[in-house]
Formats: structure tokens, C-alpha cells, sequence
């Protein structure tokens, strides 16, 4: 069976938890965003498990859509200056609660995703203490 990793993470502006105990996806927190599209404003709740694409959102979001991703917070956006490597859309960022950060596709239906780490021996010490891997 494989493990299941459920990611805490902050905004990189403020700083503050981006985590929505309230609202829960596949039993864990979900990462609450504000969000935007050509046509419309709302929020979303992402899964924080790795690698799970779920989401729940108050608006709809067409697959191939380009989403800007705000802070609940202090309403920055999260977009980065990074293209996606598979379709060019500009990506997202968060830091994570045990240092590094985790970035995704701000491109609806796009898979890409990964996390980093800048100081590897470190931040990957505090990840398996986490997560107990």
C-alpha cells in the first residue's frame, strides 16, 4: 500500500497557514485559495495529500483553464515566476510547514507538481522525521 503524505503549507508572503481544518478532502486538511478566472471569482480547497489532484471549488473550473491562486490571508498571489515544463502556464507556490516549498500548475487538468527543497540534507531530515518515512 502506498503511503500517503499529507502536506502543510503557508503562504510565502504573510507567512501564514494555508490549512482548512474545517474543510477536510480524503481525511486530511485541505489548502484553502482564492481563485480567479477570466470569468469568475471564488475559492477552492485543494487536497494536501501528494499527489491527489482533488479539489472542491464554489465556481466552476473548466479543464484547460489558467487559475490565479491568492492568499485567504493577506490576498497576494501565489503565482510564480516559473512556466510549467509540460504546458507553458505560469506556476504556483506555497511553502511547506517543514521547509522547502511544494509547486504546481496553475493550469486546471495539468499534472505537473513537485517539491523542493534548498537546503536538502536538512529540510529532508525534518520531512521523514514528519512523516515517518
Amino acid at each position: 500500500m502506498k503511503n500517503r503524505v499529507s502536506l502543510q503549507v503557508k503562504c510565502p508572503n504573510c507567512r501564514r497557514s494555508l490549512m482548512d481544518e474545517e474543510v477536510k478532502l480524503h481525511g486530511a486538511p485541505s489548502i484553502k485559495l482564492n481563485i480567479m478566472t477570466p470569468e469568475d471569482r471564488g475559492t477552492i480547497h485543494l487536497c494536501s495529500v501528494y499527489e491527489c489532484f482533488d479539489h472542491v471549488s464554489d465556481i466552476p473550473l473548466e479543464n484547460d483553464t489558467v487559475v490565479e491562486f491568492a492568499c485567504p490571508k493577506c490576498n497576494k498571489e501565489l503565482l510564480i515566476q516559473e512556466e510549467c515544463q509540460l504546458c507553458d502556464a505560469p506556476m504556483v507556490s506555497f511553502v511547506l510547514q517543514t521547509g522547502g516549498r511544494v509547486s504546481f500548475c496553475s493550469r486546471n487538468g495539468c499534472s505537473n507538481h513537485y517539491v523542493a527543497f534548498e537546503d536538502l540534507s536538512t529540510e529532508l531530515s525534518k520531512f521523514y522525521d514528519e512523516f515517518g518515512h
